[in-house]
């Protein structure tokens, strides 16, 4: 097999600009251009931004999205989020067809879905309208795969979709176990909704009653319904069987979904009962967050020498203008669906994360196990975040804050309740321009972009490894 370089191999099949014409851009400091210049056109002044954002992405110092990356300044009908969740599903056979529709127009722009099944009642409900018996959730997600899978050969991304089930449905043991069989929902991830109750009850070894509509899902107008015990189960048994065939097989995944809603920002108005492909986003109906990540990799000074250090003043200046960027996405994208768009301009979510930091460490000197390497993991995490905050402040008085900012329950919230009082006083003051911030996303493929950079937060294997790429041709080449 032929050795490759990974970054330009990377950057051919997935981010270069193509046209009816071909191939529109001979090397990536094109498409950086292409894609500094595309946020730049929504300022006021895009002649003073447009080589700020240039050189945030010069050197791979951050890594926007692949939507961005691909779709930025392509004049392609795509969107540049990468993470959206699907609005609440009707349990009706209309409903869940509109479900179905939303999702595929979504995905056909490059967004991947996660979806909430607790709405759809179990199997062996009687349906209002013909008295047969519903087949359940888990039936219907099948028709989500296989639109997936139909979609995966008309487009060039590989569609990807979360699925979410409260642990009090009725159905939930079979969606446990739902991809037990090989092949079975290959386009899923899957998620089981876990609430504090649920843990109570298998911390003391109670049965669990099992309910429709759910206790632990409110979401929608129709969960004022009241609930209908159909069964008790222990919920003991429950987590073993949750935890035994995650072991065997990595799904499901749990959401604590009750620390999440009470973490939430904007749980003042809103509520989140899925998340994104990938899990690093809780979004709430119709939510959509666009994601960069900064290459820690790319503020480390002398690395493996004797004065190695990470850069924290750069660092801070990197994450203020990284932000502003990716302000600017939601401005610039378009949107698969009106609902997705309103939300993204109501709330003006962002998510803002790093990579690279098993190879930051290992530049430092410093062992992704120990606890040096935990504390300047730290101090790196707290200096983007305050930097976050602090520009978003900055944005608020220049743009204007999020229009669903209500501040005093905003400034309550327990992550805000965390960052430093002067940013929470400014706040106050000047109100924030985006709801959310940050978000650690496993950043795979740009990572591989950036020189197979370590992906994310995840630790390293080895400091020398030999990779195989497929090509367009289907072939192994080895890099």
């Amino acid at each position: 097999m032929e050795t490759v370089n990974l970054s330009n191999a990377v950057w051919f099949s997935k981010y270069c600009r193509r046209t009816d014409g071909g191939i529109a851009e001979d090397n990536i400091g094109q498409s950086w251009r292409r894609v500094a210049r595309a946020a730049a056109e929504v300022e006021q002044q895009p002649g003073a931004w447009l080589g700020r954002f240039e050189s945030l992405l010069d050197n791979f110092q951050f890594l926007p999205g692949g939507r961005i990356l691909a779709g930025a300044g392509s004049d392609k009908q795509v969107t540049l989020f990468n993470c959206f969740v699907a609005g609440r599903l009707q349990d009706s056979i209309e409903g869940i067809l509109q479900g179905l529709k939303e999702t595929a127009i979504t995905m056909q722009q490059g967004g991947g879905v996660g979806i909430d099944f607790s709405p759809l009642r179990p199997a062996g409900f009687a349906t209002v309208r013909t008295g047969s018996a519903a087949s359940g959730p888990v039936s219907f997600m099948h028709m989500w795969d296989t639109l997936c899978s139909t979609l995966l050969s008309t487009t060039a991304r590989r569609g990807a979709m979360m699925g979410t089930l409260a642990c009090d449905h009725p159905d939930i043991e079979s969606f446990v176990s739902a991809k037990n069989t090989t092949g079975a929902l290959s386009n899923f991830n899957l998620s089981v909704l876990i609430s504090n109750r649920f843990m109570a009850a298998v911390q003391n070894d109670d049965p669990w009653p099992l309910v429709f509509p759910s206790r632990i899902v409110n979401n929608g107008p129709d969960t004022d319904a009241e609930p209908r015990v159909v069964r008790e189960i222990g919920a003991r048994e429950l987590w073993r069987t949750i935890a035994t065939t995650a072991h065997a097989s990595a799904e499901p995944g749990v959401l604590f979904i009750d620390t999440i809603n009470r973490n939430n920002n904007l749980r003042y108005c809103e509520s989140i009962s899925a998340t994104n492909p990938c899990g690093e986003i809780p979004l709430p109906p119709y939510g959509a967050c666009n994601l960069g990540s900064i290459n820690l990799t790319a503020f480390v000074k002398d690395p493996f020498g004797q004065h190695r250090r990470l850069d924290l003043d750069r660092l801070r200046n990197v994450t203020s203008v990284a932000v502003r960027f990716l302000d600017n996405i939601i401005d610039a994208s378009r949107f698969p669906l009106r609902q997705q768009a309103e939300q993204a301009q109501q709330t003006r979510r962002i998510g803002l994360g790093i990579t690279g930091l098993a190879d930051a460490l290992a530049m430092l000197g410093l062992r992704y196990s120990g606890e040096d390497g935990r504390k300047l993991a730290g101090s790196a995490l707290l200096n983007i975040r305050d930097a976050a905050y602090e520009t978003s402040v900055e944005l608020a008085r220049e743009k204007g804050a999020f229009p669903c900012l209500d501040t005093d329950p905003y400034l309550e919230s327990p992550f805000i309740q965390q960052i430093p009082e002067s940013i929470r006083v400014a706040i106050a003051k000047h109100g924030i321009r985006n709801s959310h911030l940050l978000s650690i996303a496993p950043a795979g493929t740009i990572s591989l972009l950036a020189g197979n950079v370590s992906s994310g937060i995840e630790p390293i294997f080895a400091l020398d490894a030999t990779r195989a790429i497929r090509d367009a041709d289907g072939e192994l080449q080895d890099h």
